[in-house]
């Protein structure tokens, strides 16, 4: 984000849509764990006040500033109790599931509607122009959080799938991710995922909009 603001001439408006973008996909994201969660019987999410769509109940400082440093960020852990899900297995990685696949469908939502526009003829300049831009940010931003937040390394949701996954002769590398989670998680963050994931990236945002489009 911090692109946006130390380019020359500051790209305020880019700023500005991509922090929107931002604010909407991953309250969004966070919602979607909390309805998964309550859909399988366990309203700890819920009752934590989880359940809303309200970005302030959603934002976590430290994924925020990550996300205005070097682009990628998370939001606030929901809550949840594993052993209050209908399936002990995979319970809870089908809240974990729940969003990175809200991002992937507001990936879709984004790239129809920006489509739509393109197909529309619709003018580039003004609130138009505007209004591309936005979609095109939000598709880039949703396939951003998805991928990432599936790499799996706690606290991303990728973990608990991984969890879920793996059988049981297998679950201490479980554990040694849960040990070094987080030192693996800025290795990957600062280091290998700005590096390596332009080109993931950008080729699943084409086959969104190849798919949206047939």
């Amino acid at each position: 984000m911090l692109r946006y603001l130390f380019s020359s001439p500051p790209d305020i408006a880019g700023f500005i849509l991509l922090s929107v973008a931002f604010i909407i996909a991953l309250s969004l994201h966070e919602y979607g764990h909390a309805l998964s969660a309550d859909l399988q019987g366990d309203p700890t999410a819920r009752l934590a006040g989880r359940l809303t769509f309200n970005p302030r109940s959603h934002l976590d400082p430290v994924g925020t500033f990550m996300l205005v440093m070097v682009g990628f960020g998370w939001g606030k852990p929901v809550p949840f109790a594993p052993n209050k899900l209908r399936s002990q297995r995979f319970g809870a990685a089908l809240v974990a599931i729940a969003g990175p696949l809200v991002n992937i469908i507001l990936a879709f939502i984004s790239a129809a509607a920006l489509l739509a526009l393109v197909r529309s003829g619709a003018s580039g300049d003004g609130f138009t122009g505007l209004l591309g831009r936005f979609l095109e940010i939000s598709l880039g931003l949703n396939v951003t959080l998805a991928l990432f937040n599936l790499i799996p390394v706690p606290p991303l949701d990728g973990s608990r799938i991984l969890g879920a996954a793996l059988p049981p002769n297998k679950q201490h590398i479980v554990y040694f991710l849960d040990k070094w989670g987080f030192v693996v998680l800025l290795i990957v963050g600062f280091i290998l995922f700005p590096r390596f994931a332009g080109p993931v990236i950008n080729s699943t945002a084409r086959l969104i909009l190849t798919l949206v489009g047939a």
